[in-house]
């Protein structure tokens, strides 16, 4: 079969199922009519920061299925762990349409979505990385982009279907959708065979010192430079997952906004997400994974700092900071499927990538939880971004110690160390 075209196909179907997995993130739209519902059924008060927990537990959940599933992946193709993927997500959402009080929330959109996510995630982006050697950075970016896509287009069209039939039909409605698309989409993608090469590429001289690196997780986590790349990564992604998981009541509650520009904030946030993912993929396959991961960390502190200063009003300065959060984000989100592959080979990095991202459910705990403890002791955001800048200076300082660690343990890697 000739992979060199068919792998085009396979990267459009990976995209589009990551743009419906990627719809968690539109869960701070979700939230507040959510909370609204369960309170007058259940009797009760509950508030967008009171289930904040679902969104935390979705995130922190999917490296379990993305190390699993990507066993499975390496060893018999991703057909069958994104099909059972694409049910698990689709059905927890679909099932979230039935939650009557937040821990039934916490099981079908928190576990199961979250279990579902892993499993789908992990088997598109690693099969992308694999048929493409030769453009890691870009198809790292597109296939996450698509992923962070998803929340610019879906919030308006969940808040239309909300608006008109209610929160409920919202989940059973993009439940059902998106389950059909990720199984259907399934059919189209193959198991790269080991050691493809795109017809008449060659590894250029700088990475063909690394190109017979296939280390297996075991061999991954007695490297040094693993230990730092996954702290680099949580501290990454700390600053954008505190800010998308309360996107909409930041804007509402700092700044004064109405629901609906809450929501526009929400897409806008969502869509420098995405470009920050295709622009980074594509920049580090010209200057190197770590500098623009050292560039994203610098990116962070400004975008935090303005959102420490912003107050009642202060819509321009809001949006600059988000914006700019939103860029940073999605650069180590689109940077490290790559990173990892260069770093300790293709071959198993369904499995390998699957446990660095639990530096990103890390992450996805911190970040939202920082925001809600803050916000609880003080009744202001602000304590928060200080503590998010602090986590970009550490991530800024591990880029500089990747590099001393890499020329003393592992010299070969040169492209990765630029």
């Amino acid at each position: 079969m000739n992979y060199s075209r068919k792998r085009w196909l396979i990267l459009i179907a990976s995209c589009f199922i990551n743009l419906c997995i990627g719809s968690m993130y539109a869960w701070s739209v979700f939230s507040a009519p959510m909370a609204e519902y369960l309170s007058q059924l259940n009797g009760i008060h509950l508030t967008p920061a009171n289930l904040s927990i679902v969104f935390v537990v979705a995130n922190s959940i999917g490296p379990i299925t993305m190390i699993s599933g990507g066993k499975i992946n390496d060893k018999f193709g991703p057909r069958f762990v994104i099909f059972v993927g694409g049910l698990m997500f689709g059905g927890g959402m679909f099932l979230s349409g039935y939650a009557t009080h937040l821990d039934h929330l916490i099981l079908s959109y928190g576990i199961l979505t979250g279990l579902g996510l892993g499993m789908v995630y992990g088997a598109t982006i690693s099969t992308s990385i694999k048929f493409f050697p030769d453009k890691r950075g870009f198809v790292g970016g597109v296939t996450t982009a698509l992923f962070g896509i998803s929340s610019v287009i879906i919030p308006p069209i969940a808040a239309i279907i909300t608006k008109e039939m209610g929160v409920i039909s919202s989940f059973k409605i993009i439940g059902m959708a998106f389950t059909l698309i990720v199984c259907i989409s399934a059919f189209f993608i193959d198991k790269c065979p080991d050691g493809f090469k795109p017809h008449g590429w060659q590894p250029p001289a700088a990475n063909r010192a690394t190109s017979g690196v296939n280390k297996d997780w075991k061999e991954m986590l007695q490297t040094p430079s693993f230990y730092i790349l996954i702290t680099l990564l949580t501290c990454g992604a700390v600053a954008g997952l505190m800010c998308i998981a309360l996107a909409s009541p930041l804007a509402q509650k700092m700044i004064g906004m109405s629901t609906a520009a809450a929501t526009a904030a929400v897409s806008t946030l969502a869509l420098f997400n995405v470009l920050g993912r295709i622009s980074a993929g594509i920049i580090s396959d010209k200057i190197g994974r770590i500098n623009t991961l050292a560039l994203a960390c610098l990116l962070s502190i400004v975008g935090l700092y303005l959102l420490y200063i912003s107050g009642e009003g202060d819509i321009e300065t809001f949006y600059f900071g988000i914006s700019i959060i939103g860029a940073s984000f999605g650069s180590f989100m689109g940077v490290f499927p790559g990173f990892t592959a260069d770093q300790f080979g293709a071959k198993n990095n369904s499995v390998n990538f699957g446990i660095m991202f639990s530096g990103f459910a890390v992450a996805g705990y911190a970040g939202p939880t920082i925001m809600t403890l803050i916000f609880n002791a003080t009744n202001s955001y602000k304590g928060a971004f200080l503590i998010g800048i602090g986590f970009s200076v550490a991530g800024l300082a591990l880029t500089y110690v990747y590099r001393i660690a890499n020329k003393k343990f592992s010299p070969e890697l040169s492209f990765a160390n630029k």
